[in-house]
């Protein structure tokens, strides 16, 4: 196959998250959310694949006719944002006012993380919060912690957006990618299991979430934190 159609596949790839964020949608739609999160789960899996992809087949030169950043954008608004947040407000998890200002922060503070040029720092990481909240609803569904946790959690993660607080991307900050990029894989494997079960999960699911989440939330701080040695890992 020729190098341009190859590039021509990953941008195809990346627009098959579209569809699964419609099915992840209709089973919102039906309160069916453990359908609803295997849905997103594989439009996650979708979205760790094609970024390799993108860069090995140089997706810019060899098909430039489609953006595929601005492909990805949208799509990640859909299944990282837009369904979590109605999943949150329509499950019953925050009730009330509590579900309006959730959605509200979740929405309008992420529309404009995405607008922000500086969202990448040097070392490919991000800079504030990278509004994956499809990652942390699903977290907050399998544990159900108490509604003021869930309120605080999301104010804390959407003010954490707009911060200077670094936060890891798994598969291209390369300082700690060995250790970064197989907790990923178990956060995937966790949350699959979990809403599998219908998030009726037992210690082994439960704490692996806890644990892996914890590493992919607080590592880049860390990272801050931690001087890297010159010469051998990405310092912002």
């Amino acid at each position: 196959m020729q190098l341009r159609y190859k590039a021509l596949s990953v941008h195809l790839l990346t627009a098959t998250g579209a569809v699964l964020s419609m099915f992840a949608m209709l089973a919102a739609v039906e309160g069916e959310w453990s359908l609803m999160f295997l849905w997103l789960v594989v439009a996650l899996i979708v979205d760790g694949i094609d970024g390799p992809l993108a860069r090995r087949y140089e997706v810019d030169k060899n098909w430039p006719n489609y953006d595929g950043v601005l492909l990805d954008l949208i799509i990640d608004f859909l299944t990282y944002v837009f369904i979590p947040a109605y999943a949150l407000f329509k499950s019953g998890l925050l009730p009330g006012w509590t579900g309006w200002t959730a959605i509200i922060a979740i929405v309008y503070g992420s529309v404009i993380y995405f607008a922000d040029t500086r969202m990448k720092t040097k070392d490919k990481s991000f800079a504030g919060f990278p509004a994956c909240w499809n990652m942390v609803v699903l977290v907050l569904f399998a544990t159900s912690p108490p509604q003021g946790v869930i309120l605080a959690i999301v104010i804390a993660l959407t003010v954490a957006m707009f911060t200077n607080l670094k936060f890891i991307h798994p598969t291209r900050t390369k300082r700690w990618r060995n250790v970064s990029l197989p907790v990923s894989l178990l956060w995937v494997v966790f949350a699959g299991c979990a809403a599998w079960v219908d998030f009726q999960t037992g210690p082994v699911l439960h704490w692996g979430l806890m644990v892996t989440s914890l590493y992919l939330i607080f590592a880049g701080i860390l990272q801050q934190l931690v001087p890297a040695r010159p010469g051998a890992d990405y310092i912002r």
